[in-house]
C-alpha cells in the first residue's frame, strides 16, 4: 500500500467499486430463493414465519453495522498513518466485538425476539414458526456479526474482491444448503434456519482466512495495542455516533412504510413496489461510497489534503455518473420494471403514477451516499450523527406540511427533501473537514 496511496486512478476506484456492486446484488437473491424453497412445502404459514423472522434478525444485524462502517473508517487512517500494529489491532477489535456482540443477543434473545414479534401482525402459527427460526438463526449471530468487522477491514485494505467472493460462498453455502434441508430433508423452517448457521459460520471461517494478512505479522497478538484504554474510547465513539445516526435513518424508512399503509392497499403496495428503485439505487452508490471511506480514511492517515480532496472528487464523479444512469434507465424502463414486479393493473397504474419521484430520488439522494462515504472514512462521525437530526427534523417538518395536503405525494417528497436535506447539511461542513486534514 506503501506508494500505492499516493496514486489515485479511475481504474483504482473501479476495483475498489464494482465489486461491492456485486456483492450486493446476492443480497436479494438469498431471499427470494428462502421463499422460493419454503414454498415448496405448499403452505402459507412457513413462507411467512420466513419472512418476518429475516425481518426481525436483519433488522437487529443492521443496526451493528456501525461495526463495518467504523472499521473500515478506522484502518484506513491507520493505513495511511503506516500503522501496522494499529491496522491489525483493529481487525482483532472488530472480530472481538462482533464476537461478543452476538453472545450478547443469544443470551437476550427470550424478551428481544418476544417483543419484536408482539409488533408482528401474524397469526399465532406463523409466529410460533417465526419463533422457531429465530431460536434457531440466532446462534450465528456471534459470526454474522464478527463478518461485519472483517469485510469493514477488507474494504479498507481495497480487497473489495475479498468481500465479493466472501458473499458468494456465504450465500451459494446458504442456497445450496436450503435445498437439501427443506426440500430433501424436510425439515420446513428450521432447515432454513440452520442453513444460514452452517453458512455464516463458514463464512466467518473463510473471512478470516481472507483477512489473513493482518495476522502474518505478530501485531494481532498485542493485547495492550488491542485493549489500549483510549483507542477503545475512540472506537466506542465513533460507532455509537453512527449507531444514533443510522437508527435515525431508519426510523425515517420505517415511517414512511408505516405512514404508506394508511393509505388504500393499491396504493400501499405501489409503495413497496417503488422502494425496490431506491434499493436498486442504494446498492449501486454503495460501491463508489465504501470506495470513498477507503481512500478518504488513507489520505487523512497520510495527511495528505491534495489526495484527500482528489479521493473525494474522483468517487464522487463515479457516484454521479452512475445515478445519472439510474435516473435515465427509470425514466425509459421504469414502467417496465413496474409490469415485471407485478401483475395488479391496479397496483401498476398507481406505481406509474409516482415514478417520477423515483427517477428524481437517485439524483437529489447522491450526495448524501458519496457524503456519508467520505464522512464514515474521516470518522467524522459527530457531524453525521448532529446532521442526520437536523435532516430528521425537517423530514418530521415536510411530513406535517405536506401529507395532510398532498396525501402520498406529499408522502414522497417528504423522503425526498429527507435526502436533500442529509446532502445539504453534510455539505456544509465538508469544507472544514478538508481544511482540517494536516498537509505533510
Amino acid at each position: 500500500m506503501s506508494n500505492s496511496s499516493i496514486t489515485l486512478t479511475h481504474k483504482r476506484v473501479l476495483s475498489v467499486a464494482i465489486p461491492i456492486v456485486l456483492a450486493n446484488a446476492t443480497i436479494p437473491i438469498l431471499g427470494a430463493v428462502d421463499t422460493a424453497v419454503v414454498g415448496q412445502m405448499g403452505l402459507a404459514a412457513p413462507i411467512g414465519a420466513v419472512g418476518i423472522g429475516a425481518i426481525i434478525i436483519s433488522a437487529i444485524y443492521w443496526l451493528f453495522g456501525f461495526l463495518r462502517m467504523g472499521t473500515t473508517g478506522l484502518t484506513a487512517q491507520a493505513i495511511g498513518s503506516k500503522d501496522d500494529l494499529e491496522t491489525s489491532a483493529l481487525l482483532v477489535r472488530g472480530i472481538l466485538i462482533g464476537l461478543s456482540a452476538g453472545l450478547v443477543l443469544i443470551m437476550t434473545q427470550i424478551p428481544l425476539f418476544g417483543a419484536a414479534l408482539g409488533l408482528a401482525p401474524a397469526s399465532f402459527e406463523v409466529e410460533s414458526l417465526a419463533k422457531e427460526y429465530l431460536q434457531i438463526r440466532v446462534y450465528s449471530a456471534p459470526a454474522a456479526i464478527a463478518i461485519f468487522g472483517i469485510t469493514g477491514w477488507l474494504i479498507a485494505k481495497e480487497k473489495t474482491r475479498a468481500v465479493l467472493v466472501l458473499m458468494l460462498l456465504i450465500n451459494s453455502i446458504n442456497i445450496t444448503l436450503d435445498f437439501i434441508f427443506v426440500l430433501k430433508f424436510g425439515w420446513g423452517v428450521e432447515g432454513v434456519a440452520l442453513a444460514t448457521i452452517v453458512a455464516e459460520w463458514t463464512g466467518l471461517l473463510f473471512g478470516l482466512w481472507l483477512a489473513k494478512e493482518g495476522f502474518r505479522n505478530g501485531y494481532w497478538r498485542n493485547w495492550n495495542q488491542i485493549f489500549d484504554k483510549a483507542r477503545l474510547i475512540k472506537m466506542a465513539k465513533v460507532n455509537s455516533d453512527i449507531l444514533i445516526r443510522s437508527v435515525l435513518l431508519e426510523i425515517a424508512f420505517v415511517s414512511f412504510l408505516f405512514l404508506g399503509s394508511s393509505f388504500d392497499d393499491a396504493t400501499l403496495a405501489a409503495n413497496q413496489v417503488l422502494i425496490q428503485f431506491l434499493n436498486i439505487t442504494a446498492y449501486a452508490m454503495d460501491g463508489f461510497a465504501f470506495a470513498a471511506e477507503a481512500f478518504i480514511g488513507q489520505a487523512l492517515g497520510a495527511r495528505n489534503r491534495v489526495l484527500f480532496r482528489r479521493s473525494a472528487i474522483m468517487t464522487s464523479q463515479w457516484g454521479c455518473g452512475s445515478v445519472i444512469l439510474m435516473a435515465i434507465i427509470f425514466a425509459v424502463f421504469g414502467t417496465n420494471i413496474i409490469d415485471v414486479m407485478t401483475t395488479a393493473e391496479n397496483v401498476r397504474e398507481v406505481s406509474r403514477e409516482y415514478l417520477p419521484w423515483m427517477v428524481l430520488a437517485p439524483l437529489v439522494g447522491a450526495a448524501a451516499w458519496m457524503l456519508d462515504g467520505i464522512f464514515i472514512g474521516a470518522t467524522r462521525t459527530v457531524d453525521m450523527r448532529n446532521m442526520m437530526f437536523i435532516s430528521f427534523c425537517v423530514y418530521l417538518l415536510m411530513l406535517a406540511l405536506l401529507l395532510p395536503k398532498y396525501e402520498n405525494h406529499g408522502l414522497w417528497a417528504s423522503l425526498i427533501i429527507f435526502s436533500i436535506a442529509r446532502g445539504v447539511t453534510l455539505g456544509f461542513k465538508y469544507p472544514k473537514l478538508e481544511a482540517s486534514v494536516e498537509s505533510n
